[in-house]
C-alpha cells in the first residue's frame, strides 16, 4: 500500500511539473525543454528591464531627422497647393524636411531617375508611371510598399497624437478600385505605387450642333459609326471624330473585347490576334470615309480640329480628361462661346461591363541604406494620397480625378467645383465629373520592361494601317503583316 502511494505521490510530482513548464511559455521556449538533447546550453534567464516577446514594438519611423527628396512634374500652380501642405505635414513630423523639384515632364522624370539609379543617387520619393517603375525595378530599386502598408508600428508625432504606420481598411478602401490596383500590376504580386492624381479618356462633343441636328452622343462603336456617317451627311467638309492616342484606342479595345494584348509574366505580346486584326481593320474603314483622325496623322491634337473657328473641323474629340481646357473654344467677341461642349464618357464594346484606361501620375519609394528614410517617405506618401482636403484642392487646381471616393463628399469641393460644372468656364469641373461617374470602369496594362515598347507598336501599327492604300483584298494580308513586324519590333526593342 505504501508503495502504490508512493508511486502515486511521484507521478503527481511530475504532472505538477509538466503543467508548470507549459503554463510558462513566455520564459521557457521548447528549444529549452529539448536543449539537452541537441547539445545546447540552456537558456539564460530573461532580462527583468527587457519588454516581453509580445510587447516589442514592430520597427518604423522613430523620429530621426531626414531629408526626403521628391521628383515631380508640378508647375506652379500645383506646387502652390503643395507646399501650405508640407507645411502642415512638418508640424507632425518637424524632423522630416521635404525637398521637392519639377524635372521636367513625366519623360523627363524617367531618364534622370534612371540616370541617377546606376550611382545609387536616386530620389525618395517620385511621380511614376508603370512602365517606369517597371524600368527601375530591372536594378530592384523600388522598395515594395506591402510591409508599410500593413505595418502596426505606432509612429508619435509632435503633438503627442499618434498614427499607425500602415493603412486602414477604410482607407484602403476609399481609394478608387482601379487607380489603387494599379500598384500590383507588375506579374509578381507585390506592390509598388500608390495613386496620387489620375485622369482618363473622355467624349467631347459639339453639344450646339448635336442639339441643332438633333443627334445623340454614343454609348456603344456601333452608335459612333453610324453618328460619324450622319455628321458627315450634314457637313461633307468634316471629320466627325478626333482620337488623340492611337496607343489608348488599340489597348482600350481588347480590354473592352476582352482580346489578349500583353502579359508581365511568360509570353509578354500576345496582341496578335484575329480579333483585335478585325477591330483595326474595321476603324481603317473609318478612316478611309473620313469619319476618324488621330493625333499623329492630323499632326497635333485632335482639340485642335475640334475648337476650329473656320475650315474643316470635328465634332467630336476623345482625349484626356486632363485636358479639358483644351477642348474649350475661345470666347468670341461679346464674351460667350461659340458653342457649348458636352462630355461624356467614351463609346463601349459592351455597355454592361464598361472599361476606360486609367493614367496620371502614381507616386513610388526608392530603396534607401537608411530605413528611416523609407519610412518617413511613406509617412508623406500616405499622407498626400489619403489626406481628403489635398486631393480635393489638388483636383480643382489641375483638371485631374481625385483618386479617393470620399473627395465627392467633401462639402467645400461639391459647392466650389463639382457643382459648377458645365461645358464653359467650369468645364474642367464636368470632366471630373464624368470621371467620377464611372470610378469602376478603370483599368491599367500589365507593367514590365518593355511594356512601354508595346504601346508605342499598337500605336505606330493603327497609324500605318490606316495610312496604308491597298484594295480590299490586300487589307487582310497587310494587316496581318503589321501585326507580325510589331511583334517582332517588341521582341528585338525589349
Amino acid at each position: 500500500m505504501k508503495m502504490r502511494l508512493l508511486a502515486l505521490f511521484m507521478a503527481m510530482v511530475l504532472c505538477f511539473g509538466c503543467m508548470a513548464l507549459v503554463s510558462c511559455g513566455n520564459t521557457v521556449s521548447e528549444e529549452t525543454i529539448a536543449a539537452p538533447e541537441q547539445n545546447e546550453q540552456p537558456t539564460e534567464a530573461p532580462n527583468e528591464d527587457e519588454p516581453p516577446v509580445d510587447e516589442v514594438k514592430e520597427e518604423g519611423y522613430d523620429g530621426s531627422a531626414v531629408t526626403i527628396t521628391f521628383y515631380h512634374t508640378m508647375g506652379s500652380n500645383l506646387t502652390d497647393v503643395l507646399n501650405p501642405y508640407i507645411e502642415e505635414f512638418n508640424k507632425l513630423y518637424p524632423n522630416i524636411t521635404i525637398i521637392h523639384s519639377q524635372v521636367g515632364g513625366y519623360d523627363d522624370v524617367r531618364e534622370q531617375i534612371s540616370t541617377e539609379i546606376t550611382v545609387g543617387n536616386q530620389p525618395n520619393i517620385a511621380y511614376c508611371y508603370p512602365d517606369h517603375v517597371a524600368m527601375y525595378n530591372i536594378s530592384k530599386a523600388v522598395y515594395p510598399l506591402d510591409s508599410l502598408i500593413d505595418s502596426m508600428a505606432v509612429v508619435t508625432r509632435a503633438d503627442g497624437t499618434e498614427e499607425i504606420m500602415g493603412l486602414s481598411q477604410r482607407q484602403i478602401d476609399d481609394f478608387i478600385p482601379g487607380y489603387y490596383n494599379e500598384g500590383k500590376q507588375f506579374g509578381d504580386g507585390k506592390m509598388y505605387t500608390l495613386p496620387l492624381s489620375k485622369s482618363t479618356e473622355v467624349l467631347y462633343y459639339n453639344a450646339t450642333f448635336f442639339a441643332e441636328h438633333g443627334l445623340t452622343p454614343p454609348t456603344t462603336w456601333d452608335e459612333m459609326e453610324e453618328l460619324c456617317a450622319k455628321i458627315k451627311e450634314i457637313d461633307p467638309n468634316c471629320i466627325p471624330l478626333g482620337y488623340d492616342s492611337e496607343s489608348n484606342w488599340f489597348i482600350t479595345m481588347c480590354e473592352q473585347l476582352g482580346t489578349p494584348y500583353t502579359s508581365a509574366t511568360g509570353e509578354h505580346f500576345l496582341f496578335n490576334t484575329a480579333e483585335n486584326r478585325a477591330f483595326v481593320k474595321e476603324f481603317k474603314t473609318w478612316f478611309d470615309k473620313g469619319y476618324v483622325t488621330t493625333q499623329e496623322i492630323y499632326g497635333s491634337y485632335t482639340s485642335g480640329l475640334f475648337v476650329a473657328e473656320s475650315g474643316q473641323r470635328s465634332y467630336m474629340s476623345i482625349g484626356s480628361s486632363g485636358g479639358a481646357k483644351h477642348q474649350r473654344p475661345a470666347k468670341d467677341n461679346t464674351g460667350n462661346y461659340p458653342f457649348e461642349v458636352g462630355i461624356t464618357t467614351i463609346p463601349q464594346a459592351n455597355p454592361e461591363n464598361p472599361k476606360a484606361i486609367s493614367q496620371g501620375p502614381s507616386l513610388c519609394i526608392f530603396d534607401k541604406a537608411n530605413k528611416q528614410e523609407v519610412y518617413a517617405s511613406w509617412l508623406f506618401m500616405k499622407y498626400l494620397t489619403t489626406t481628403v482636403e489635398f486631393q480635393a484642392e489638388f483636383s480643382m487646381a489641375s483638371g485631374y480625378v481625385p483618386v479617393l471616393k470620399s473627395v465627392a463628399d467633401n462639402e467645400f469641393y461639391k459647392a466650389e467645383f463639382l457643382d459648377k460644372a458645365n461645358g464653359g468656364d467650369f468645364i474642367e469641373a464636368l470632366s471630373v465629373k464624368v470621371c467620377i461617374s464611372q470610378s469602376d470602369a478603370y483599368y491599367t496594362s500589365p507593367a514590365f520592361n518593355g511594356s512601354s515598347v508595346a504601346r508605342d507598336e499598337v500605336g505606330q501599327l493603327i497609324q500605318d494601317c490606316f495610312a496604308a492604300e491597298a484594295s480590299e483584298a490586300e487589307v487582310d494580308a497587310i494587316i496581318q503583316k503589321l501585326f507580325e513586324d510589331a511583334i517582332e519590333k517588341c521582341k528585338y526593342l525589349s
